[in-house]
């Protein structure tokens, strides 16, 4: 063998502290995360939402969401220029639902994309982790006007799962946001069922009472033009809803 070449054997043991090192950066990001305790407000990880007042009186499908950090903290878009952070607002969280941190692309340059997106992924602002993509989508969110129907909190969680490029898309808007939550998310307690759907129930009998059965039919209306809004919104009009 030439002077100076290196032999399979020498190549080997290179090979495997590099394997090494690859390996404990990974365990160092994804560093474990504490359980989940709503007791103290702590859902790590997690997608969260609460009733929003008045709005969810007449459409229980919709709410105010937010995202927490690897401790548990809860960050939300909540009004013009402020995030809330550590307290949710309108009230304590109803329904969470933790996402998995390898179904998110940390891209340390442009060949680390784990996702196909790559250039578009790094245009948008991909981070490196999961509060990192937090801090970035604060930022981004903290100097906007906060508008029920084009800009809020479930903009705001869209923005965070596209620059965390969540199960390899970079298509997350309100609707698959709400609906991603609506079918998985998990109640926290039947107190928190109670708490969300009772106004509702209060709302649909006193209108019946009031009005009659057609009181029904102008909800269901209104639900359905509420959805068809945010629909149009997302998919037919290009930049008209926030995400």
């Amino acid at each position: 063998m030439p002077s100076g070449g290196l032999s399979l054997m020498d190549l080997e043991p290179a090979y495997k502290v590099e394997s090494i090192r690859t390996v404990e950066d990974i365990q160092h990001e994804f560093w474990p995360l504490n359980e989940i305790d709503p007791e103290n407000a702590k859902f790590p990880c997690c997608l969260v939402w609460t009733p929003l007042p008045v709005v969810s009186w007449l459409a229980p499908f919709i709410g105010h969401v937010g995202i927490c950090t690897e401790d548990g903290t809860a960050v939300g878009f909540s009004g013009s220029n402020f995030i809330n952070v550590d307290d949710f607002a309108f009230g304590s969280v109803a329904k969470y639902l933790q996402l998995h941190r390898k179904q998110c692309c940390f891209p340390r340059n442009l060949a680390a994309h784990t996702c196909k997106h790559g250039y578009k992924h790094t245009e948008f602002g991909s981070a490196v982790t999961w509060d990192d993509a937090i801090q970035s989508s604060i930022r981004h969110f903290e100097h906007k006007s906060y508008n029920l129907f084009t800009c809020n909190s479930y903009s705001f969680l869209a923005n965070c799962l596209n620059r965390l490029s969540y199960g390899g898309s970079m298509n997350w808007n309100m609707i698959n946001v709400g609906a991603l939550l609506l079918f998985k998310g998990h109640w926290v307690d039947n107190i928190s069922i109670l708490r969300s759907f009772s106004p509702f129930i209060l709302v649909v009998c006193f209108g019946i009472f009031m009005v009659g059965w057609p009181f029904l039919v102008a909800l269901l209306a209104f639900s359905l033009l509420l959805l068809a809004w945010f629909v149009f919104g997302t998919y037919c009009v290009k930049n008209l809803l926030d995400s």
